[in-house]
């Protein structure tokens, strides 16, 4: 970066411009962001210093912490949340004895992995319309989906919103479905007062860039069932033999378990990947687990301030929804036009500087209108966030001068003036009075 140059927050600003203010660079908003503390350094030093990749000491920490922050017994940390998607479905088809092309549901705006990871297991994905207020799977369109075939409900927790847990975990129990929580955008969130990942039999996450807790790649598999956990420890491991999962499993046993441990170690017993992670990532994960506090109560934070300065536009612009049962931690920050096409305004935001991207369009995208034909009209809500629908970021790096300049630009659009940013509302307040 130049030395004629400042960065605030998410901004990059010139300051060796003319003396005009239009030639200054534009301002940049991003989508997500990370920022490496002194205890990130510190653990990626003590990884180095132990010349220990495998899993070790701090994936074991990692995990523990993560299960416990989610009201799980059990975590395990692999490479992305999509790889934890896939063994949670492959472990679940095998303990089951799930058939090639039996169904799982999946609700028709998610992210591509989601349903991706259902048709790599050779089952069949069947969409379900989502709610028109939080955007995701709406339990009231769940039991039409439901055949002989149906073998899992997967409810995706989107953009740092609960699903309806305590609707789709009676459907699922009545109706002898297993659960697989896509909780990849979605962490420490309570619905009905249980955790996110608590709720199915897998709960699945991501650590990916841009998302709640960054580690690069990596993603992790909740559960409380201990003969679950071990199969996704295998399967994530090339379907290993559960006698020798780790390097230190040998450790500190006797001969006889030796010598059983020796000739079983190089033992494949499933179909399995390599899915696994490193100390590396697991040093991060960690580090920014012991401040997730600050996380949740910054990015919580920005969206509120969010929600006010916007508040001026809710005829044109539908802003988030909160039930009551649930948290929102807002990994991300949605807005969907309430008449008419997003991309008008979101050209308008792109130009100066404002990232964006489509609220998680499924089956509209080209693979799946070749697979499954069009969708579309028979998803009436997914197609309207489809056209409508998009998000803004709402990292914790996003300053609150970043904030009003993303209202200044909505407003701007809608040829508005805009609403009064809460510290300039307070002065004016105190010279009324």
């Amino acid at each position: 970066m130049s030395n004629n140059s400042q960065v605030l927050g998410p901004f990059r600003v010139r300051t060796d411009a003319p003396h005009t203010p239009a030639a200054a660079a534009p301002l940049k908003v991003t989508v997500g962001d990370l920022q490496m503390g002194a205890k990130e350094k510190e653990y990626l030093g003590q990884v180095i210093d132990s010349n220990r990749l495998s899993y070790g000491p701090f994936t074991k920490r990692f995990e523990e912490m993560f299960a416990e922050m989610h009201d799980c017994k059990f975590a395990i940390f692999c490479n992305s949340g999509t790889s934890a998607l896939h063994i949670a479905l492959a472990a679940l088809k095998e303990m089951h004895g799930w058939q090639d092309g039996d169904e799982v549901l999946v609700p028709a705006v998610t992210f591509v992995a989601t349903s991706n990871v259902v048709i790599h297991n050779n089952l069949t994905p069947v969409f379900v319309d989502v709610d028109p207020l939080t955007y995701n799977m709406d339990p009231a369109k769940i039991e039409a989906k439901i055949t002989p075939r149906t073998k899992a409900i997967l409810p995706v927790h989107l953009l740092g919103l609960p699903a309806d847990m305590v609707a789709i975990a009676e459907i699922a129990k009545r109706r002898g479905l297993k659960i697989v929580e896509d909780s990849c955008e979605t962490m420490f969130a309570n619905c009905a007062g249980r955790k996110v990942g608590s709720w199915g039999d897998v709960g699945c996450f991501s650590t990916y860039i841009a998302h709640y807790i960054v580690t690069g790649v990596g993603g992790l598999a909740t559960t409380n069932d201990p003969d679950l956990a071990i199969m996704l420890k295998s399967l994530m491991n090339h379907g290993r033999d559960s006698i020798y999962l780790s390097i230190d499993d040998d450790d500190g046993v006797n001969k006889k378990q030796l010598f059983e441990i020796a000739a079983r170690r190089f033992r494949f017993v499933h179909l399995g990947h390599s899915f696994r992670c490193t100390e590396m990532e697991a040093a991060i994960g960690l580090a920014q687990l012991e401040r997730k506090d600050d996380i949740i109560a910054r990015r919580t934070g920005i969206a509120k301030r969010y929600r006010e300065r916007f508040a001026g536009l809710n005829d044109v612009l539908q802003l988030p929804t909160i039930p009551a049962d649930r948290d929102h931690v807002f990994m991300l920050f949605p807005l969907v036009v309430r008449d008419g096409s997003k991309r008008d305004l979101v050209n308008h935001l792109e130009s100066h500087g404002i990232e964006t991207r489509d609220l998680l369009p499924l089956i509209n995208q080209p693979i799946y209108k070749k697979m499954f034909g069009d969708l579309e009209p028979h998803y009436p809500v997914a197609r309207w966030l489809n056209n409508s629908g998009f998000y803004i970021g709402c990292h914790q790096s996003i300053t609150n001068d970043a904030i009003d300049y993303v209202a200044d630009k909505l407003y701007e659009f809608f040829g508005r003036k805009p609403a009064v940013a809460p510290q300039r509302a307070a002065v004016w307040s105190k010279v009324v009075a």
